[in-house]
């Protein structure tokens, strides 16, 4: 059965996914440009969980089915839970084997 969207409905989705496009496209930026292994781990893990939600969103709305919408909201709370622990991890394992940070860092809240 083939469904299509309402124009309103096709502009938010399109709306959204220009969102998370935009977002996403700031997290790889930010992956590129920032100077050490934590920026670039904040700007993956909070960018790039923002802009993977939206653009799981909009594909669940377009697809205008409740089963797809549900699976895509599933993964947006997978993402939601699992980004931000494993970023928190990693940074904290980096910390551990002692990998630098930026000369620019004026707090370290992990030194003992």
């Amino acid at each position: 059965m083939e469904t299509t969207l309402p124009l309103i409905a096709s502009l938010l989705v399109a709306a959204i996914v220009l969102a998370g496009a935009l977002i996403t496209l700031a997290a790889a930026i930010g992956l590129l440009r920032f100077p050490d292994l934590y920026t670039r781990m904040h700007a993956a893990s909070k960018a790039g969980t923002v802009g993977s939600c939206l653009l799981l969103l909009a594909a669940g709305l377009h697809a205008a089915e409740i089963h797809v919408l549900m699976r895509a909201l599933a993964g947006i709370a997978f993402f939601i839970l699992t980004a931000p622990v494993s970023a928190h991890l990693l940074a904290k394992a980096a910390h551990a084997i002692g990998y630098r940070k930026t000369r620019d860092t004026v707090r370290d809240d992990l030194r003992r």
